[in-house]
Parts: structure tokens; C-alpha cells; sequence
């Protein structure tokens, strides 16, 4: 375990423990790992309208975190673990309430293979994404969980593996798997929107 993620491991515990103080110690050390993935999801192409942007994300997500009730996290990839699905909820529901102000205009649609290299663009539906997530999670739950650390966590396979307890060549399977099942699910959704 690096140094960072031990120290981050380490606040995280002196908060679980109620020091309120280590919360604030632990915004910078996460905040660039934070940023980053939200940056990821905001590379839209030109003349696409952001009003959500990376920093307001990365805020949002911490005060969801360790607002009021701060959550109980074993270490840093739990947190980062976390941190992913807090921003699926963020972006989900930000995209919801941006659809239902157009009055159901549809997103700008992109190729799944760029929606499925995590961060290459955020002009993906996330609508479409986090529908075909739920429909994936009644077939494998883990596939469907493998696929939220990835793409809205950021998370390598070997700290995927190791969030869900399970061995890295399970993740790459539940990976290929689920990439494969979202082209098809994604890819019939796109045809018959069109």
C-alpha cells in the first residue's frame, strides 16, 4: 500500500472514530484523485452545454461522503468505491433533472466503445448508461458493480478486486463480460431510439 493510501486509510478511521477534524485533513489528500475522475466525465465536445461541472461534482460527492453522518470506510479503495457510486447518483440524477427541463429532449448519443474506455467522453448518455447498469445488475450484480468502479470510479482491476473481495482474473471476466453486454444493450437501445 502506498503512503497516500495508508495515510487516506488512516483519516478515514480517525473519522469513522468521530474526529471531524480528520475530515478536513483528508479533502486535499483525496481532492486530485476526486477531480480527476469527475474531470473525466466532462470532456464534452464543443458547443455541448455543461451546467454541472467537475469541481461542483467533486463537492457534491464529498459532502454526500462525509457530510452530517460520515460513512464508515475500511480504506482508500472503499472510499474511492463509495465515491464512484455517489457520482453515478450525482450525474444521474443531475442528467434526470436536465432531460426533464427539455421536456424529454434526448442526449447526444456516442459510440458505446468510447463510453466504455472509462473518461475518454462524457457526452454519453448517462441515462441510457445507468438504465442499462440496472437492467445488468439483475443478471450479475458484481458485473454491473465491476462496471461502476471502472468507469465512474476510475479504479483498476486489481483495486476493484480488491474492494469486492474477489480475484482479478473474476473482475476481468465480469469486465469483458459486462462490455460485451452493454455494446449489445446499448447498441439495440441506440437502434431503436433511431
Amino acid at each position: 500500500m502506498t503512503r497516500l493510501k495508508h495515510e487516506v486509510t488512516a483519516l478515514l478511521q480517525r473519522i469513522a472514530d468521530g474526529d471531524r477534524g480528520a475530515g478536513d485533513e483528508l479533502l486535499p489528500m483525496v481532492y486530485a484523485e476526486l477531480r480527476r475522475l469527475a474531470q473525466g466525465h466532462f470532456h464534452a465536445p464543443a458547443g455541448a452545454a455543461q451546467t454541472l461541472q467537475p469541481t461542483a461534482l467533486v463537492h457534491e460527492v464529498y459532502v454526500k461522503l462525509l457530510g452530517a453522518a460520515p460513512r464508515e470506510f475500511e480504506n482508500h479503495e472503499h472510499f474511492l468505491a463509495v465515491a464512484a457510486s455517489a457520482m453515478r447518483t450525482i450525474l444521474v440524477d443531475h442528467a434526470r433533472a436536465r432531460r426533464a427541463a427539455k421536456r424529454g429532449g434526448d442526449a447526444d448519443r456516442v459510440p458505446l466503445d468510447a463510453v466504455l474506455v472509462p473518461f475518454e467522453s462524457s457526452a454519453l448518455d448517462v441515462l441510457a448508461l445507468d438504465e442499462a447498469l440496472v437492467r445488468l445488475g439483475r443478471v450479475s450484480a458484481q458485473a454491473a458493480r465491476v462496471v461502476e468502479l471502472r468507469f465512474f470510479g476510475g479504479l483498476e482491476q486489481t483495486d476493484v478486486a480488491r474492494v469486492l473481495g474477489v480475484s482479478v482474473s473474476a473482475i476481468e471476466r465480469d469486465w469483458r463480460t459486462a462490455r460485451a453486454w452493454l455494446r449489445r444493450e446499448l447498441g439495440a437501445g441506440a437502434e431503436d431510439r433511431a
